[in-house]
């Protein structure tokens, strides 16, 4: 707990406060979606995104992963032509913030083993994750919700044929066959679903006023319940120590009054 509490410090700390409330809008090929980011709070991660919208590192990349009913997720890889889809390159880890609750219409970033190791790929969880996901792996960092229709689109997508190929499972593939998933068919572009781009539409300093996001409480609810534990199995380790202590200074009382 303490090496929790010494990180956040030094994360508050080193944090830039030049970071506003933003709402971003992914254009893509099957209809763009609109996403309100939780600046305040989850800072790191939204800087972290808009970083990557700045460098237009998901200009052109495509959505590689539809797992239905789940998620759907996108950012980090591009078509060049051919099979296998080409992982784009990243940029530095960065630090795990999950303050709010996986939801339907949250957009939340993807990680690998290690709590603090999201990049560059985000999901857009497509029903309610919470009991699974705001736990999993010390949570998964929501940092923004769909406004607007978005979910219409983000759902859109989550209907057409999927695709396994490259170790990639669930591509989203349109007009074109899931029997065709080999590197023996070569599917074009327009088979996607492209990112064109990613823009900032509003950059004012509060855009999230009017949104009710759901916190993270089972994560929170967790770590309350350790210390709990922690705290219980102190305070029975003093007690026992002070009764041992009791039982034997009356042993010496009996053993000095023989």
């Amino acid at each position: 707990m303490l090496k929790k509490m010494l990180s956040a410090s030094v994360f508050l700390l080193s944090f830039s406060s030049s970071v506003n409330a933003t709402i971003v809008e992914f254009q893509t090929s099957e209809g763009n979606i609109q996403v309100n980011l939780f600046d305040q709070s989850t800072p790191r991660t939204v800087e972290n995104f808009l970083q990557y919208v700045d460098e237009q590192h998901y200009t052109t990349s495509v959505i590689h992963r539809v797992a239905p009913d789940f998620v759907v997720q996108g950012g980090g890889f591009t078509f060049e032509g051919g099979w296998p889809l080409t992982r784009l390159d990243v940029n530095a880890t960065v630090i795990n913030e999950p303050v709010y609750s996986n939801v339907k219409g949250t957009i939340a970033m993807a990680k690998s083993a290690d709590p603090n190791s999201a990049t560059d790929q985000w999901f857009f969880n497509l029903t309610d994750n919470a009991s699974n996901l705001d736990l999993q792996n010390e949570g998964f960092t929501v940092f923004g919700q769909v406004i607007g229709d978005g979910m219409a689109t983000i759902e859109k997508i989550a209907k057409l044929n999927l695709c396994n190929n490259g170790g990639l499972t669930g591509i989203p593939m349109i007009d074109y066959s899931s029997q065709n998933c080999s590197e023996k068919s070569t599917p074009g572009i327009e088979n996607f679903v492209v990112i064109n781009q990613v823009i900032i539409i509003d950059s004012s300093e509060v855009t999230d006023a009017d949104l009710n996001p759901v916190k993270n409480t089972l994560l929170t609810t967790e770590e309350e319940q350790e210390e709990t534990e922690s705290s219980s199995s102190g305070g029975a380790f003093v007690w026992l120590t002070l009764l041992a202590f009791l039982l034997l200074s009356v042993r010496k009382m009996k053993i000095s009054n023989n």
